[in-house]
């Protein structure tokens, strides 16, 4: 071991040192992390209201916001299948590239004329964007896997700090840089972030070798617990993205907040996600047994949470600064409780239905990740707005909390299936019969 390496707890078993490896491979993904959540985020503040100057509609808005996950879906998908072929560190490297690429210009956009040319360059960039950040985020999850597999949500979760941290910093950063610059300078300074990620990781990323599997994800979402998982993720980035989409004009509307106001009040959903993570990560390989329920109370926690965020009309409480910001912080934690543990049960329950160990299932399960994950960052944006452009804002986050209520509750019933079948193996085992004598009897009857 490298004389400098450091201690990590495997899952309440004896501490392990990381090697030289695992350091460099935890300071790249958190590089990653943070930098493609702080361009990601930086767009909330102020892109919707910026599109709306250009006569694009609330629908319309939410489409652009929610297209970028759906070409997220599909690339998590293609790149999660060939990720062996491609090769995990290329994957990361080219995605960083092509996503700086993108950020810097998307943030030249407002030069051209409003109406359908805005919205189709929208679109087109926003689509590119999407498939660099897919083969980023993809071969992420699967490096991290590979190099801490006894460690898999412990070290999650660590990460999710950084994602929180990008997710902080970039609305209050995007808005201000909007606000002292105009609409190019928040693109233009995070995409160069981004450039610098190219260099720094070609230098720190390991090298992954792995030889190609049958296996595929019609097999993968087979298991029946699969499914269910993946409608658990899709509630969590539904809400998100809806969120994204919809929570700054509702903020600017219903309170008179700017847009640098809206990016602090956003810390109000981040930080809590970012700062429990690893708490939630670290208690999850501790208590493997647990992770189904953490995403059941999680679940039910982001419902209420929703629910109470606009809050729906038929409760009778009226909008209030103070009840928003608290409904943010129950998201974030209730968020984090319900994603630190999917990916980790995923994986172990592909090995338990007969995948093989290894970089190419790996990349099945992270490719299947990053697409329901995207799914739900479509469906959220879209669904959302369309909603609040029918009705309002109010209505439209309890149907988020109407999602994630269904997921919790699917995944509570199989998981009392489960329980139930493994208690009724167990007492159909033959038990040895305490009355069988230890010695036979010399006189035969």
């Amino acid at each position: 071991m490298d004389s400098n390496d450091v201690s990590l707890t495997d899952g309440g078993q004896p501490s392990q040192r990381l090697s030289r490896q695992q350091i460099l491979t935890m300071i790249a993904m958190s590089s990653i992390n943070f930098s493609s959540m702080i361009c990601y985020s930086v767009l909330a503040p102020f892109f919707p209201n910026e599109a709306k100057k250009k006569g694009v509609s609330q629908t319309v808005i939410g489409l652009i916001f929610g297209w970028y996950a759906l070409c997220v879906l599909v690339g998590s998908l293609l790149l999660g299948k060939y990720i062996v072929q491609i090769g995990a560190k290329l994957m990361i490297i080219v995605g960083i590239f092509v996503s700086a690429v993108c950020t810097i210009l998307f943030g030249l956009l407002d030069r051209s004329a409003a109406g359908t040319p805005f919205i189709v360059l929208c679109f087109v960039v926003r689509s590119v964007n999407a498939f660099g950040f897919a083969a980023a985020m993809t071969a992420s999850f699967a490096i991290l896997a590979e190099v801490f597999p006894n460690n898999i949500a412990t070290v999650l979760g660590c990460m999710e700090i950084f994602t929180g941290l990008g997710l902080i910093l970039g609305p209050p950063i995007g808005g201000w840089l909007y606000q002292a610059f105009g609409y190019e300078i928040p693109f233009i300074v995070l995409g160069g972030l981004l450039f610098l990620m190219v260099p720094f990781n070609i230098w720190l990323l390991p090298s992954q070798d792995a030889d190609p599997s049958r296996d595929s994800f019609f097999r993968l979402c087979t298991i029946p617990k699969i499914p269910i998982i993946c409608f658990v993720v899709l509630t969590l980035s539904s809400g998100l993205g809806f969120l994204d989409a919809t929570l700054s004009l509702f903020a600017i509307n219903k309170f008179s907040m700017s847009p640098g106001s809206v990016g602090l009040l956003m810390i109000g959903l981040s930080l809590p996600y970012g700062a429990a993570s690893p708490i939630f990560g670290m208690f999850s390989d501790k208590y493997p047994s647990a992770r189904k329920w953490m995403m059941v109370m999680g679940g039910m926690a982001t419902a209420v949470g929703f629910g109470l965020l606009g809050p729906i009309p038929v409760i009778g409480v009226s909008s209030q600064l103070w009840l928003t910001v608290l409904m943010l912080v129950v998201i974030g934690f209730s968020l984090c409780m319900t994603a630190i543990p999917t990916f980790a049960e995923m994986l172990i329950c592909a090995h338990e239905n007969g995948f093989e160990e290894g970089l190419s299932t790996l990349g099945l399960v992270s490719g299947l990740f990053s697409a329901v994950w995207s799914c739900g960052m479509f469906v959220g944006p879209t669904l959302g707005s369309y909603i609040t452009q029918r009705s309002n804002f109010e209505y439209a986050s309890a149907s988020q909390g109407g999602l994630a209520f269904l997921a919790a509750t699917l995944l509570g019933i199989y998981s009392l299936y489960e329980l139930h079948k493994k208690r009724s193996i167990r007492a159909t085992e033959t038990p040895p019969d305490d009355r069988t004598p230890l010695l036979s009897s010399p006189h035969p009857s």
